[in-house]
């Protein structure tokens, strides 16, 4: 968006109802004042920490990595190559026991002298960019929390917009899917400054939390009740 970034993500992870976990799905590889990358990750877990393990074992390397790509697109080309290489050394394992490899990230940053970026990069290592017609992607369970986004939010809309978008598609989220849970990271990176304005970690009982959910909520319940009657009378069917 024009404004800059605005990132969220839950915390949970489950292998069935029994085994609810939570890890952190946000990861912050930036130099401020030079270059701001951040990574967002979904899909199975072993992969995506084996991911971002190698991403951090790079750039201790005096060799290619997140700090000495040129742009925001060799980043994400860069971290498709790590995924396909931790999908050829995992996968048939994976594959003989019926366990789901695939993964999904969103790379978000700006470099110095460029404009800020958002990607997101599929399990096949191949992505796409978010454009002005476009300017969100999601990852994960991302049904329920779409219509606000296609509704309220739009490439100049402003920062506040955008993470109070981000957070209410998380709430319509968790409302309807279990494998979504609180705590919420929320991250802000305003354009040009190459520092994050604004972070948070929300947990379920944050009274902010809490008391957006139920403002919302009411919101809707008031705009259901307040929407005019269904003309019935007008065109019987039979």
């Amino acid at each position: 968006m024009e404004a800059g970034l605005v990132l969220a993500a839950d915390s949970r992870t489950n292998a069935g109802v029994d085994y609810v976990s939570s890890y952190r799905k946000v990861f912050d590889f930036s130099i401020p004042g030079e270059r701001m990358i951040f990574i967002l990750t979904s899909g199975n877990l072993s992969i995506t920490q084996s991911v971002i393990n190698l991403l951090r074992q790079d750039v201790l390397k005096e060799e290619e990595n997140l700090h000495s790509l040129p742009n925001m697109f060799a980043i994400s080309r860069y971290i498709g190559q790590k995924i396909r290489l931790i999908e050829q050394q995992d996968r048939a394992a994976l594959e003989k026991d019926n366990i789901d490899f695939s993964v999904n990230l969103i790379v978000a940053g700006q470099i110095k002298g460029d404009i800020p970026a958002l990607y997101l990069v599929y399990t096949q290592g191949n992505f796409i960019q978010a454009t002005e017609e476009t300017a969100f992607v999601q990852i994960g369970e991302t049904k329920y929390g779409k219509p606000i986004l296609d509704r309220v939010f739009n490439y100049r809309s402003s920062l506040r917009t955008a993470s109070m978008c981000a957070l209410l598609s998380m709430d319509s989220t968790m409302i309807s899917n279990l494998s979504v849970g609180a705590p919420i990271d929320l991250l802000v990176y305003e354009r040009d400054s190459f520092r994050i304005a604004q972070s948070c970690r929300l947990q379920e009982g944050d009274p902010f939390w809490v008391e957006m959910r139920r403002a919302w909520s009411q919101s809707l319940q008031n705009a259901f009740h307040n929407l005019p009657e269904i003309p019935f009378q007008c065109s019987p069917i039979v």
